[in-house]
């Protein structure tokens, strides 16, 4: 795949929760943008259709199929587009769907983690281009009560003091971060919002105020998010 004119497919599972920064990287180098709303539908587009698919966050769990019946559907088709050997990437919900996909487990984390907390690379990590040459000394952003097992074969590439397993990487081409890279100061604003209950006492739970007083955290974020959007889309 070379960089520019990617057709880049997104799957959307609440209102609040949106692709963020992803959509100026998109709209930067002219790539065409297409989407599922989970909430919304079912139907997704012939894997031949897209180039790149993009798994957003959300609060349901992966395992919770009774009360959200598509997640049946869309495990089948993020596994079809996974062995059609495309690039993958999921954030938090999406990261987790990806792991249950390639056969690891997804559980509760021992504590919620929500708010702005640093997270450790690991060497193996530091030596992908997707993070080579990254100054990753600052916080991310986290909205999460569970944590998945690192799928077989796959190379993991970050921890945190609150979670063990933040980020893989399998096959060169599936990516699964548990943190948000793609926040922006709205998209911070619409997760707050419809969260706020969630924002309990917590040894890893920030309040409203500190997750927004720390907002100048997003940038940074931003300019890693590019960077990997970047390494991805020459594969």
């Amino acid at each position: 795949m070379k960089l520019g004119n990617i057709r880049i497919h997104c799957l959307i599972h609440v209102p609040f929760e949106g692709i963020g920064h992803i959509e100026s990287w998109a709209k930067k180098h002219k790539h065409h943008l297409s989407y599922t709303y989970l909430y919304e539908e079912t139907s997704f587009p012939d894997k031949h259709d897209f180039d790149m698919l993009i798994i957003m966050g959300g609060p349901m769990n992966i395992y919770e199929e009774e009360i959200y019946p598509w997640l049946v559907p869309e495990k089948k088709f993020i596994k079809e587009v996974i062995e059609s050997d495309k690039i993958v990437i999921g954030f938090c919900l999406g990261s987790q769907l990806i792991a249950d996909i390639l056969g690891a487990k997804v559980t509760s984390n021992k504590d919620k983690e929500i708010g702005w907390f640093s997270i450790v690379l690991t060497d193996e990590a530091k030596n992908t281009p997707i993070f080579q040459n990254q100054n990753l000394n600052f916080s991310v952003f986290h909205w999460h009560g569970d944590t998945f097992n690192l799928p077989k074969d796959s190379l993991k590439l970050a921890s945190s003091e609150g979670c063990n397993n933040q980020a893989f990487l399998y096959n060169d081409k599936v990516l699964g971060l548990q943190f948000h890279l793609e926040v922006t100061p709205e998209s911070l604003d619409e997760m707050i919002k419809n969260g706020e209950t969630e924002l309990q006492d917590g040894k890893y739970i920030q309040s409203a105020q500190e997750i927004k007083n720390n907002a100048y955290f997003i940038s940074q974020c931003n300019d890693v998010l590019e960077n990997i959007l970047d390494q991805l889309s020459k594969k």
